[in-house]
């Protein structure tokens, strides 16, 4: 029996904003598996960010419990969340996060140095792989006021790969790019998906989410949709179809 990558068991999530308790998850399940490519939408309000955070243990649930690779998180202290974080969870965030002063492969080294296993050559090396898995390998020297707003989230991608993760936890990570340049990313997220990659992208854009093999929608702290979608859209047909136009 396969094991799930994620397995979130009735979380419930209670914030206390001065004398009211604002319910920001109301018992939710979802169960991703490996090589899955799911997106989950919602609005403003809808328990997103919440769940977002509980999905990269940058929170615990009020109640329930949430499994990543079958070890429950609830029971880990502070600093083997950080660990979690580090060796399992790869993050890709809408502002790509990297550090300006920093070559596109500085930056991809970057969550190495909290691995002490890890040589320096073997850093260097596993960011040259990372980054060429991006495209980017020619552009490595590059800093990040040197490169397009693609190529940044592209080095970002590839941080988030260098350390093997058992999931690519993504937010938003369109939502600062145009049309084609996102595009190409989810082509890049689907390629990723393809050779065996295990994706949870969080966006409020519909036609994002028509990329990915599954999408999950929330509303007002619980699940109203968890649906399969039979046939992708191809984000490099996409791509293809944009007006000349729209080129940049």
């Amino acid at each position: 029996m396969v094991q799930a990558i994620i397995k979130i068991d009735h979380v419930c999530r209670e914030f206390t904003v001065g004398s009211e308790t604002v319910r920001a998850l109301k018992g939710v399940d979802i169960t991703i598996n490996p090589g899955e490519f799911v997106t989950i939408m919602g609005t403003s309000g809808s328990g997103k960010s919440t769940l977002l955070n509980i999905l990269g243990c940058l929170d615990r649930p009020t109640s329930g419990e949430y499994y990543l690779d079958g070890t429950a998180v609830s029971s880990m202290n502070r600093n083997q969340l950080a660990v979690m974080r580090n060796r399992k969870i790869g993050f890709v965030f809408q502002s790509y996060n990297l550090l300006p002063r920093t070559t596109a492969l500085e930056n991809v080294e970057l969550p190495l140095f909290y691995n002490p296993e890890i040589s320096n050559d073997e850093r260097r090396r596993r960011a040259e792989v990372a980054l060429d898995m991006v495209g980017l390998k020619e552009r490595r020297f590059h800093k990040p006021n040197q490169l397009s707003g693609g190529q940044q989230q592209r080095v970002a991608i590839a941080r988030a790969l260098v350390n093997n993760p058992v999931v690519l936890l993504a937010d938003e990570a369109t939502g600062n790019l145009d049309t084609r340049t996102s595009y190409e990313i989810m082509a890049l997220f689907q390629d990723l998906n393809k050779k065996g990659r295990t994706i949870v992208f969080v966006t409020h854009e519909a036609d994002i989410a028509m990329f990915s093999s599954r999408s999950i929608r929330l509303r007002d702290g619980k699940i109203i949709s968890d649906r399969i979608i039979e046939k992708p859209v191809s984000a490099t047909e996409a791509l293809a179809g944009l007006p000349k136009d729209n080129d940049i």
